[in-house]
C-alpha cells in the first residue's frame, strides 16, 4: 500500500505558501510510507523534531484496481469511494529542505503524518461526481479550511493518469489530492474535526 500525496493542487493554497510562486503546469506528487498512517481517529502527537507542524486537510481517494499508464478517460474505473485525511507537515523542516534543494521526506513522511478517516464513503452516495464534493475542517470548533473539489487545479482523473505514468497503482493505494487554503499550526490540546458533504469523518486530539 502506497500513500501518494499531491502538492499545490488548489490555487489559493499555492499563493498562501508563496505569493511569488507560479501555479504548477503539471501535477506534483510525493510519497509517504505506510508507517505514516494515523488511523481510527487516534491522537496525533506533535513530534519533538519540529516547532511548526501544520495540518493540511485533503480528500482521499482509495484505489480499487491495479493500473499502470492509465488513460485519463478510464481513470474513474480505478476508484469508487472517498474519505478524508490530514497531511501533517513539519513546515519549519520543509522550508529548510526547500532552501537547500533537498527532498522533503523528513518534513512530510514521518511516522503518523497521514491521518486517515476510519470511514470511506461510496462515491455513488455522494452524487457520483468526484469533482463536485465539499469538505471542511475545524480546529477547536473554529472553521479553518473549506475545500471544493471543483476548484482543484488538476482533477482526480488527471492525477491518476499522471501518477500512473511513473508508478503502478495497486488496490488499497491512497491518493491524497491536495489541500485548500487555510493551513496552519497544531499544538497539544487542540482538536481536529473534518467533514465531507456534511458527514463527520475525522475527530481526534492533538497531544
Amino acid at each position: 500500500m502506497k500513500i501518494i500525496c499531491i502538492g499545490r493542487n488548489y490555487a489559493a493554497h499555492v499563493v498562501e505558501l508563496d505569493h511569488t510562486r507560479e501555479l504548477p503546469s503539471e501535477p506534483q506528487f510525493f510519497m509517504k510510507p505506510d508507517t505514516a498512517l494515523l488511523r481510527n481517529n487516534d491522537p496525533f502527537y506533535v513530534p519533538s523534531f519540529s516547532n511548526e507542524v501544520h495540518y493540511e486537510t485533503e480528500l482521499v481517494v482509495r484505489i480499487n484496481r491495479v493500473g499502470r499508464a492509465i488513460e485519463e478517460r478510464f481513470a474513474s474505473r480505478y476508484y469508487d469511494e472517498v474519505g478524508l485525511g490530514i497531511d501533517f507537515t513539519a513546515r519549519d523542516l520543509q522550508r529548510e529542505c526547500i532552501a537547500k534543494g533537498l527532498p522533503w521526506e523528513r518534513a512530510k513522511a514521518f511516522d503518523y503524518s497521514a491521518a486517515l478517516s476510519p470511514e470511506f464513503i461510496p462515491l455513488s452516495e455522494l452524487g457520483g461526481d468526484v469533482q463536485r464534493l465539499h469538505f471542511s475542517m475545524s480546529l477547536n470548533d473554529e472553521l479553518r479550511q473549506q475545500g471544493d473539489t471543483s476548484q482543484m487545479i488538476f482533477g482526480v482523473n488527471r492525477l491518476i493518469a499522471y501518477v500512473s505514468r511513473f508508478v503502478t497503482l495497486k488496490i488499497g493505494d491512497l491518493l491524497y489530492t491536495g489541500t485548500p487554503v487555510g493551513v496552519g499550526p497544531v499544538r497539544p490540546g487542540d482538536r481536529i474535526r473534518a467533514s465531507l458533504e456534511g458527514r463527520q469523518l475525522l475527530d481526534f486530539d492533538i497531544k
